[in-house]
């Protein structure tokens, strides 16, 4: 039988990046997608409280269901898993993002939002971003990793409470993969004062990306600049070991 997955994003259904993912994964398997009905960038693991969800089918095929839902990304990875019951996925799928989900901009990313929501569930997961922002940017490159990096999440049996962040970076040819870790960095300068022509003064989120160790060659951020894929285990245990004993001590 053909694998199944389920696959979702943060930047809408229409996004261009999951409409690659789906052409370049449908040979192979057999896909459930449900994705926000616009973008949802940033939304990390955020879900819906205070108002009703909703989906509609927006195409069905052999072996492909196309699926926009109001809510958030884990939002369709709940939905998903909850309304369509009778086949469990093989592997959770978050992408192709358009942007850069390295170093901390994985916690607040939708995209790993869908990969964290099916490692919560007990699904080996997998979340795919290409570090170019624009709409029309170039996932061509990124063809034959994608389905070569799906088998090997489905083959690694990854440990529970774990999941794969894989960024590639916005060049049209790559150095190779590299499995590193997630590097150190901190957003400074994000609010932006603003006027409006015909309004009041607002704020607006920008910010650059400081990084806190540039020397580290063992990065994602070091990987990415140099033409490499990054492939990151993430784990979903947050648990500081390290301050448990010196915290049991004090107190």
């Amino acid at each position: 039988m053909r694998p199944y997955l389920l696959l979702s994003n943060d930047d809408g259904v229409q996004a261009p990046g999951l409409h690659f993912l789906i052409e370049a994964l449908r040979p192979h398997a057999d896909l459930l997608v449900m994705a926000p009905d616009s973008a949802r960038s940033g939304f990390g693991c955020s879900i819906t409280s205070s108002h009703p969800l909703t989906y509609r089918v927006v195409r069905r095929e052999e072996g492909l269901t196309v699926c926009s839902c109001s809510g958030t990304p884990v939002d369709c990875v709940k939905m998903a898993l909850n309304l369509f019951p009778d086949r469990k996925p093989d592997l959770v799928v978050g992408g192709i993002n358009h942007g850069d989900n390295s170093s901390v901009n994985a916690h607040y990313s939708g995209t790993m939002g869908v990969a964290i929501e099916g490692a919560l569930q007990g699904y080996p997961a997998v979340a795919f971003s290409l570090c170019d922002h624009r709409p029309d940017a170039d996932f061509t490159p990124l063809r034959p990793y994608l389905t070569k990096l799906a088998e090997k999440a489905l083959a690694l049996k990854m440990p529970a409470f774990t999941c794969l962040n894989v960024n590639f970076p916005a060049v049209p040819q790559f150095q190779g993969v590299k499995v590193c870790r997630m590097a150190r960095s901190r957003w400074q300068k994000e609010v932006e004062r603003r006027r409006h022509p015909w309004g009041p003064e607002y704020f607006w989120l920008v910010g650059e990306s400081v990084e806190l160790e540039p020397e580290a060659t063992d990065t994602d951020r070091w990987a990415l600049a140099h033409g490499y894929v990054a492939i990151t285990p993430t784990q979903l245990d947050v648990t500081a070991y390290g301050l448990m004993q010196p915290l049991q001590d004090l107190l």
